[in-house]
């Protein structure tokens, strides 16, 4: 007679080859998708037009200053100088936050088949990271700002979480870096008050990072089934204090110091201001409801989130 236990595990093991079929029917699209709809930005991006005068380098909206006292106060050309310094600012958050990536998606498939249209894929994404980090540097370079790297605090905590995160921990960091940015580039590229460059260099980014999303959806969701509860527990708290430390960074205090504004006077309106809260949350919401919806979004790691400020 099988016991409930091996009866368990039977059932176990079906569900999991149905996932793995799963699992590489979406490889086999999203190979498909990228032999369709890659770019080459050094060919695809005319880099050496001009800037056009009054056009900003990010959407005024989704400037963190933006209808705070001190935005009040400041001319419109200051207000631009400082979209360009924010958008540099982005820039280097995303080649930070995609060279950590590249390194949890060969982490996550050492030790899987290579043949597989599922490893296959993940370093055709390895790829297009590759290229977009490329790209932001570029970018940064042809706007003559500085390079803004993360504070050296941000830039230990990334080195430690390459090394301990589990794979549903990796997902859900993946998620977090890409969909934010992802919502933010979306309003970006089509918005003609933005500089052409610069919405060429969202458009790529948000065609390319559609198809990392889903690969990175999947896979957590099934994470999220199959991992050992601890892994599970782990990833709750670990991607609470990721999301933390992410939202800090995505504000970079020296682009204040730089345009000649009062630093600590910069953050705190920025902290105070209710636009920017509902601009993160808004920007984070598609993705903390698919955590939610998968299990993420529980106990420590929930509270986790409301204090990082994405989470309403």
């Amino acid at each position: 007679m099988t016991t409930l236990t091996e009866a368990d595990a039977l059932d176990g093991l079906r569900d999991a080859l149905g996932l793995l079929k799963d699992r590489e029917q979406v490889a086999e699209r999203l190979l498909v998708s990228s032999a369709k709809h890659s770019f080459d930005p050094d060919k695809e991006l005319d880099w050496d037009a001009p800037f056009e005068d009054g056009k900003w380098f990010w959407p005024p909206e989704l400037v963190s200053l933006y209808d705070t006292p001190m935005w009040k106060r400041m001319s419109e050309e200051q207000r631009i100088v400082l979209s360009q310094h924010e958008a540099a600012a982005l820039a280097s958050l995303g080649i930070w936050f995609e060279l950590i990536l590249m390194q949890l998606l060969v982490r996550h498939i050492y030790d899987k088949s290579a043949t597989s249209a599922h490893v296959r894929y993940a370093l055709t994404e390895i790829e297009d990271e590759c290229r977009h980090s490329k790209m932001f540097a570029r970018l940064i370079s042809r706007g003559e700002t500085p390079w803004y790297p993360v504070s050296p605090v941000h830039q230990h905590l990334g080195r430690l979480f390459k090394t301990i995160s589990t794979t549903p921990g990796s997902f859900t960091a993946t998620l977090l870096g890409e969909e934010v940015l992802d919502w933010m580039q979306r309003l970006t590229f089509p918005d003609e008050r933005v500089q052409p460059l610069i919405r060429g260099v969202t458009r790529i980014h948000v065609v390319e990072e559609a198809r990392h999303v889903r690969y990175a959806r999947e896979e957590l969701r099934r994470q999220m089934v199959t991992a050992p509860k601890w892994s599970q527990e782990f990833t709750r708290i670990t991607s609470g204090e990721f999301a933390r430390v992410f939202s800090v960074a995505f504000v970079n205090p020296e682009v204040y110091t730089n345009i000649g504004l009062d630093k600590r006077e910069a953050l705190a309106q920025v902290k105070a201001s209710g636009h920017r809260k509902e601009i993160m949350q808004t920007g984070a919401k598609r993705l903390t409801d698919f955590l939610d919806d998968i299990g993420v979004l529980r106990g420590v790691g929930r509270q986790l989130w409301r204090s990082s400020g994405l989470l309403a």
